[in-house]
């Protein structure tokens, strides 16, 4: 929109968090609770988006830094909303049209309802539009005193009388306001509070004594307006973001066998019949296709897992790859690009790391493939190591289709055994293995007949 201009407030200290990272830091449904804000911003594409800083600045602004369509101003010292929008004064000076004012703490607000919004306030031309809800606890917030139908004033709960903290209709923190004379209104208000700070809501009292128009909208959904101030607020909004993904994901057909356990975080897809049992959860950007079953106690974090694909009981997967009828777990880890192909199998204690195991491929138990391309049809046998790291490099291990590798076998990496060779159990592999060889390591068994009895004799 060429005329509109969001401003974000995210100066506060957050002291109820009583944490080292700035409040709109903390994470809601696997991202930054800012990240949340400034995505509803940018769906109204604004001509800018303004991020007011202070406590802790030079972190939140860091941690942003891949936004580059949002710039930033310092609040300091923070003497209130008032003061917060007027530091923002150089940032807009000269630009016409519409801020709008949104907290960076306020993460469940819509873009559908900043539309409505701006619909209010332009049709209406107002100085100043206020989101507004009832609550059935208004306890900390400001009310919206009425005169009649219209708004007259807003009071804070700090200096409200016992009749104005009866009212149930609280101020959002969320306005609309003309550009037009905005600066001017805000250096006129006053510090005359029981925080002796600059309170916004008091320009709209100013702007009712000049006459100028005030609406206001109020949400219906009044979940969209809640602030986080500490961690339980915190984690009861991320219950809220959760409870919306997981009713999206039952309603296109997924199973979810008890949503109050099953963390899905807003970046994921799901296809249909897929089920998810208890205590899983999926972030980040991960896909999931049609017709799997994750099973309890499994993380999956920014990975690719395709149709009918299982896996059992408390594995953890991050940025994998799982190809379709591909079986994983239980109490398996793959991570770092670990690719699982087509009908392949990885069972219990198994990890792999930066390794792909090629269609039909199986590594059943206790196993750990690292830096490794194993192709289609091969066994590994229990306990196989790929020793890809020799202190300075990490080194790549290949395994041709077709190979056998028994159990107990150490492959010192670089190495490659070829198509269809057989490594002989407790082999460690130092050079290549040609196709269709075997390998061997071990010398012959040797038995010591009586060997026990004797030691038994010397303890004696």
């Amino acid at each position: 929109m060429a005329n509109l201009h969001v401003v974000i407030l995210a100066a506060g200290k957050g002291a109820r968090m009583k944490s080292a990272l700035p409040k709109v830091l903390h994470h809601v449904g696997g991202v930054p609770m800012i990240d949340h804000v400034l995505s509803t911003a940018n769906a109204l594409r604004p001509r800018s988006i303004t991020l007011v800083i202070g406590h802790q600045g030079d972190i939140l602004k860091a941690a942003l830094s891949t936004h580059s369509n949002v710039g930033f101003v310092v609040q300091e010292p923070q003497l209130g909303t008032a003061h917060a929008l007027l530091t923002t004064e150089p940032a807009l000076r000269g630009a016409t049209g519409t801020a709008v004012l949104l907290s960076g703490d306020v993460p469940l607000l819509s873009a559908n309802t900043l539309k409505t919004l701006l619909d209010r306030h332009e049709s209406a031309g107002a100085a100043a539009t206020v989101v507004t809800a009832v609550v059935d606890d208004p306890t900390s917030y400001g009310r919206i005193v009425r005169s009649g139908e219209k708004i007259a004033r807003i009071v804070e709960h700090r200096d409200a009388t016992p009749q104005e903290r009866a009212i149930r209709e609280i101020n959002s923190g969320i306005y609309a306001f003309a550009l037009d004379g905005l600066f001017d209104a805000l250096k006129n208000v006053a510090a005359e509070n029981a925080q002796r700070e600059y309170y916004l809501p008091d320009v709209i009292a100013l702007y009712r004594t000049q006459g100028r128009g005030v609406e206001t909208l109020l949400v219906s959904n009044a979940d969209e307006i809640r602030g986080i101030n500490s961690r339980i607020e915190l984690a009861a909004v991320s219950r809220i973001v959760r409870q919306k993904k997981n009713a999206e994901l039952m309603a296109a057909g997924v199973t979810i066998e008890d949503p109050a356990t099953t963390y899905v975080d807003p970046g994921v897809t799901i296809g249909a019949d897929t089920i998810l049992h208890p205590g899983v959860s999926i972030e980040g950007r991960t896909t999931i296709g049609g017709g799997c079953e994750i099973h309890s106690g499994v993380r999956i974090v920014d990975s690719r897992i395709g149709d009918r694909v299982t896996v059992n009981n408390c594995c953890v997967i991050s940025e994998s790859s799982l190809a379709t009828d591909s079986r994983v777990g239980p109490f398996a880890h793959l991570r770092g690009g670990a690719i699982v192909s087509e009908n392949a199998r990885v069972g219990n204690f198994v990890e792999l790391k930066k390794a792909t195991l090629g269609p039909g491929s199986k590594a059943m138990h206790l196993t750990y493939l690292g830096d490794a391309e194993i192709g289609a049809k091969v066994n590994i046998g229990a306990g196989t190591i790929t020793c890809n790291y020799d202190g300075v490099a990490k080194h790549q291990t290949t395994i041709e289709d077709g190979a056998f590798i028994g159990s107990d076998t150490q492959l010192i990496a670089p190495v490659t055994v070829g198509k269809g060779a057989y490594i002989g159990t407790g082999t460690t592999v130092r050079e290549d293995v040609p196709a269709g060889a075997l390998a061997v390591s071990a010398g012959k068994q040797r038995n010591i007949d009586g060997w026990v009895d004797k030691k038994k004799q010397k303890r004696g």
